[in-house]
C-alpha cells in the first residue's frame, strides 16, 4: 500500500452503466499489480456484483469474493459494505454513494456515479468538496464517446 496521499478520481458515468464500467476499471487495477476493494452501502449490490464479475464477459472473469467469504484477505478484488481493508487493497472503488471512510493506506480512491441520477450527482459534488477541503489530490473524469477524458 502507498504511503503518499490517496488520489481521489471521480468517474462521471454518462454513456454506460456501472455494470459495464466497473469490470474494465477493475481489470486495469489488477493489471497494475494492485488489489481492489469495492464498497457499496447495499448488500443487494454485493450479491449482484458477485454474480456479474464472474460472467460479465465470456472469455474472462475477475477473481473476487464478498468480504464475508473465507480467505477474503487473499482476494484480488473484495466486495464489501464495511470500512475495513482486509485484502490490503491499493484501490478503493466507491459505488452507490458509499462513504469513503479513512483513505490513508489507499493509493487511489475511485468514485463512480451515474450522471443521470440527481441524488448521485449531488452526493458526488458534496464528496468532491469534502475531499478537496481535506487537501487530497482529486481528478474528475467524464465518460466520452471514446473512453474517459480528464476534465479537472
Amino acid at each position: 500500500m502507498s504511503e503518499a496521499a490517496c488520489e481521489v478520481w471521480f468517474y462521471h458515468l454518462e454513456r454506460t452503466g456501472l455494470d459495464q464500467v466497473l469490470p474494465e476499471l477493475l481489470e486495469k487495477t489488477l493489471a497494475r499489480g494492485w488489489k481492489a476493494l469495492v464498497r457499496t452501502p447495499s448488500p443487494d449490490r454485493i450479491e449482484h456484483l458477485d454474480g456479474w464479475l464472474w460472467s460479465y464477459r465470456d472469455e474472462s472473469f475477475l477473481p473476487h469474493a464478498p468480504a464475508g467469504e473465507p480467505n477474503a484477505a487473499r482476494q484480488p478484488v473484495l466486495l464489501t459494505t464495511g470500512f475495513e481493508n482486509p485484502n490490503g487493497a491499493d484501490a478503493l472503488f466507491l459505488v452507490d454513494g458509499a462513504e469513503p471512510g479513512e483513505l490513508a493506506g489507499f493509493a487511489r480512491c475511485l468514485v463512480l456515479f451515474d450522471g443521470a441520477d440527481e441524488a448521485q450527482l449531488a452526493e458526488a459534488r458534496a464528496l468532491w468538496t469534502r475531499i478537496k477541503a481535506d487537501g487530497l489530490p482529486v481528478s474528475y473524469w467524464k465518460q466520452q464517446a471514446r473512453g474517459w477524458e480528464k476534465q479537472a
